[in-house]
């Protein structure tokens, strides 16, 4: 089974910044097309950033200019850096792998920005 797990989640002040990070298992970690998506509260997941294995970057309007999803292929890990950040970026953060035509999902990891 592929695991997929997240970390760096937390609390942190409007204006702010993190970086989220997410490790996955695999010998071809390479090919993978990787993703961020969000769940605030009472909402729907949402997109926010995929990378796939060109390294071609796509986000949702509503983070562009803030967030940057990156890849590090020797250490099977997709990060998201978070600039800039406001309260309703608060959510729990997923990261998300495709592998072929499956889909694996991470834990989670919760974002709260607030004073």
């Amino acid at each position: 089974q592929v695991q997929v797990v997240e970390s760096g989640g937390g609390l942190v002040q409007p204006g702010g910044s993190l970086r989220l990070s997410c490790v996955v298992s695999g010998n071809s970690f390479r090919l993978y097309l990787l993703g961020w998506y969000r769940q605030p509260p009472g909402k729907q997941r949402e997109l926010v950033a995929t990378i796939n294995s060109g390294g071609m970057t796509n986000y949702a309007d509503s983070v562009k200019g803030r967030f940057t999803i990156s890849r590090d292929n020797a250490k099977n890990t997709v990060y998201l850096q978070m600039r800039s950040l406001k309260p309703e970026d608060t959510a729990v953060y997923y990261c998300n792998v495709v592998i072929g035509f499956n889909n694996y999902w991470g834990q989670g990891t919760q974002v709260t920005v607030s004073e």
